[in-house]
Order: structure tokens, then sequence, then C-alpha cells
């Protein structure tokens, strides 16, 4: 079974959001999410993502596994911060770079954030159906 790693900064947003359509889209696919810090899942990205039919909020904030990401066949970072500070990709491991704004840090009325949290999932639920193609 292939496996695919999804990793931002916190795991609490776009990395949880891309393991949740990972689980939908990428069948005959290990999929995990995990970050260099955990921040927990947040909130908002539970709810947009129920309002596509994906439930997450059964998902944990984790810490970058050094083995499992050592064994993937593909690595997809979702920010510069986690491409600047996570361990070397060996080169034999594809790798995708989504250089996502994280939706965690919008500001405005809770209907403005949440449309960016919006926007991010749909980015996200796209570039996860291209990987499965």
């Amino acid at each position: 079974m292939k496996k695919v790693y999804f990793l931002c900064t916190g795991n609490s947003c776009r990395s949880q959001m891309a393991e949740g359509y990972g689980h939908k889209f990428l069948r005959g696919w290990e999929v995990r999410s995990a970050g260099i810090e955990m921040h927990g899942l947040n909130s908002r990205a539970v709810q947009v993502m129920a309002e596509d039919g994906i439930d997450i909020s059964s998902q944990q904030s984790e810490l970058i596994n050094i083995e499992y990401f050592n064994e993937s066949d593909l690595i997809v970072t979702l920010c510069g911060d986690v491409l600047d500070k996570c361990p070397m990709i060996p080169k034999e491991i594809n790798h995708e770079h989504w250089n996502l704004e994280d939706p965690a840090r919008a500001l405005g009325t809770e209907v403005e954030i949440l449309e960016e949290f919006r926007k991010t999932r749909d980015l996200i639920k796209e570039q996860v159906k291209l990987i499965g193609k």
C-alpha cells in the first residue's frame, strides 16, 4: 500500500483537511498528517469539512513520525514553514509543495474567517484529487 504524508506547521487545519480528503479520494493509500508542532485540531476546519461531508473530528494533531516520513511514497508540504523546518526529504520519496495560506490566521468577522477556511478547503480538495489520478 502506498503512503502519503500531509505536513504543515501545527497539524491543525491544512494538513488535517488534506488527510480527510485523502481518506475519501486516495483508495489504496495509507494517509496520515502531521506537523512540526501540535496545535490541536481547529474547530473551524472540522466545521467546513463537515459542510462538505467529511468528518475529521476524530483526527488528532500529531508531530512528524520519522519512521512513517521515511517510508512514505509521497510527502506533501502545505506551507513554507514546514518546508523549511521538516526533516530532509529523501530523494527517492516524491514531494509536492502546496504553498497555502493558513486560514487560522484570517482576520475579520466569523463569516469572513469561515470563507477563508472554505477557500483553503476547496484548494486542498482539488489537489488531493489530482494525487489519485
